[in-house]
């Protein structure tokens, strides 16, 4: 985070994307005693899940991409504890259901925060879809078609959130302003 030289497996162009790809995986097989080779495939699949997702949604978006890497981290999850691809549709669900409006304010430190949320988000939503429990078809912009809900998801990113990105902007610049008229003592 924040440019640290540490290296990392990213997703999307992002490190702390891999991340959240990453170790929910890693850490969650470790606890269970996983063997390689189903830790190898639940990483894959969740790397190829976020990739997936974010394809939809684009480069740049106002959505956090620990929401779209969280998603396929919990898919990942659903794997490596023996669920089949309904359960990984239904993390999915949980996933869009859960986490559509997390925001990316492009501010590093709050990644963290971010990762950890939607790390959280990914093992509860794996845990529920484990447990067949799902949003319906009718919640929000969760449909009963995973592929729909990621759509959903995509627009709401891409339409829906194009004033949050000006606004973020905005208050972006706003506080870099204010913080160069503080250094050449404008007040």
């Amino acid at each position: 985070m924040a440019g640290a030289m540490f290296p990392v497996m990213s997703n999307s162009g992002g490190g702390n994307q891999g991340l959240a790809c990453t170790l929910p995986i890693v850490a969650i097989a470790k606890r269970v005693g996983a063997p390689e080779g189903e830790v190898a495939r639940a990483l894959i699949l969740s790397h190829a899940v976020s990739i997936h997702i974010k394809h939809h949604i684009g480069r740049l978006s106002a959505l956090c991409g620990a929401v779209t890497a969280s998603t396929g981290a919990s898919c990942g999850l659903v794997r490596l504890l023996g669920g089949d691809l309904a359960a990984m549709g239904r993390a999915i669900r949980n996933m869009a259901g859960d986490l559509a409006g997390m925001i990316c304010d492009g501010a590093k430190a709050t990644c963290a925060l971010k990762i950890a949320t939607s790390t959280g988000a990914a093992v509860k939503a794996a845990r529920l879809a484990l447990n067949n429990r799902a949003p319906g078809g009718d919640d929000g912009i969760v449909d009963a078609d995973p592929e729909a809900s990621i759509l959903h998801l995509a627009r709401l990113a891409e339409e829906g959130m194009r004033q949050t990105d000006k606004v973020i902007l905005d208050i972006m610049m706003e506080k870099r302003a204010r913080r160069l008229r503080a250094e050449c003592g404008l007040g």
